[in-house]
């Protein structure tokens, strides 16, 4: 087996901890407008609605940017996309501190979701590009985990600053500490391609694959390519099961604590973050457990979609009788098992998008699946305000959520395969690695 060179451990290191640390940062700006709702609102005079508006804008821009964006990513590498994304999100985040009007701050809100959709479509390039297939797995979990560790810290970090400062420098301050890593990372990091790598180091990355002809740029055809396979459609439709559930938790976990087992504000702010400690742990797992199953002989694209599937289904298992219990502790429980198992089924997506397609194309797969699984995300909080509203009850909107994570475990399991991509339109066909 090729040794690993401590060039690659450094570089290794370098990506999974800016990646890291960009994923939170990326998460804290998506959460400072609901930490300063009620600051904003006041101020702005905006209504419930304009403010659902507001909050909403965000998801939306960064569902559909999510198509261009990885084909950008694949096309001009991470290097350059990912530190051009963070800077604007973090400029559209410190605008966000000076605006006085509403369609104002909705175009700072829709920038921001633009401009964040390349983080995790480039972190799977980064790490299909500079780990080999036997390992992508861990650094996977590593770097999404920021997706559940940012929620778990954001509010009383951000209450602090908003207490300290404001809700205007608490978004300027966000938006300055963007600005510092994404230049950190257009300084520190290379795209694999702009390193001269020895003849070990290569053999070392491409251990285990079939060597793949070094790409000149995507084009339009091999983009569409991707359409075309039964893969990328088990990928787009399964995750919108597990974002669904995701947005669902995020979006209306304090209300659902608040209203339906009728704890206090302030009790409710401490126990939101215990669910997500749970699901850290499951996201942060999820890739770990991958490698473990290729390592035992489990084939690539399998040893990811097994446990996407035993994810939704533990999640869904789980939010049933979250449902139905009396026991606000026994719904803490059954809450922060079902975060456990949806964050494992979210983390092993992603890593299972760093297996389903050539190098060329990851950012592309990547960009697609997460298009799917916010666009479908994007009606859990709308259902779930309706179903709350019309039977003053969360039990039908949980129960909505289970069943729509069953059904995208079944998608998973019948839809995606373990078969080679087709043909792409290129002179010398590649193979994924």
């Amino acid at each position: 087996m090729p040794q690993k060179s401590q060039r690659l451990k450094r570089t290794q290191v370098i990506a999974v901890v800016f990646l890291t640390i960009a994923g939170v940062v990326n998460y804290l700006d998506r959460s400072t407008l609901s930490i300063a709702n009620h600051s904003v609102s006041q101020e702005l005079h905006l209504s419930g609605a304009q403010m659902g508006l507001l909050l909403s804008a965000f998801s939306l821009a960064y569902a559909f940017a999510q198509l261009p964006v990885g084909a950008m990513l694949d096309r001009f590498g991470s290097r350059a996309m990912l530190g051009l994304g963070m800077l604007v999100w973090s400029l559209a985040q410190v605008a966000g501190g000076f605006i006085q009007t509403l369609n104002h701050f909705l175009a700072a809100r829709i920038v921001l979701g633009v401009a964040e959709a390349p983080l995790f479509p480039a972190g799977a390039k980064v790490v299909n590009e500079w780990f080999a297939v036997r390992e992508r797995g861990g650094p996977t979990g590593t770097f999404i985990a920021s997706s559940t560790i940012a929620p778990m810290i954001a509010p009383p970090l951000l209450t602090v600053l908003m207490l300290s400062f404001g809700w205007r420098p608490m978004f300027v301050i966000m938006g300055v500490l963007g600005v510092l890593v994404s230049v950190g990372w257009y300084v520190v990091y290379r795209n694999r391609d702009e390193v001269a790598l020895t003849e070990a180091e290569t053999a070392y990355l491409n251990d285990g694959v079939q060597i793949e002809e070094r790409p000149k740029g995507l084009s339009f055809a091999e983009w569409g390519t991707l359409f075309k396979l039964r893969n990328t459609w088990g990928m787009i439709f399964g995750f919108m099961g597990v974002i669904y559930m995701v947005w669902l938790y995020l979006t209306w976990l304090p209300g659902y604590l608040e209203h339906e087992r009728h704890l206090s504000i302030a009790r409710t702010g401490w126990l939101v973050s215990i669910p997500y400690i749970f699901g850290t742990f499951g996201m942060a797992g999820s890739g770990y457990i991958a490698d473990y199953l290729l390592k035992r002989g489990m084939a690539p694209i399998r040893s990811r979609k097994w446990p996407v599937c035993v994810g939704l289904i533990g999640a869904a298992a789980f939010t049933v009788p979250a449902a139905y219990t009396p026991s606000t502790a026994l719904a803490i429980t059954y809450v922060s098992l079902a975060m456990f198992f949806v964050n494992l089924a979210s983390g092993s997506a992603w890593a299972l998008v760093s297996v389903a397609a050539p190098r060329h194309l990851v950012a592309s797969l990547g960009s697609m699946q997460n298009f799917g699984g916010y666009l479908g995300g994007s009606f859990a909080p709308v259902i779930t305000g309706i179903v709350v509203d019309q039977t003053h009850s969360f039990v039908n909107a949980l129960l909505i959520s289970a069943g729509v994570a069953f059904a995208a475990a079944f998608v998973y399991l019948f839809v995606v395969k373990e078969v080679a991509p087709a043909p792409l339109p290129r002179a010398a066909t590649t193979q994924p690695t």
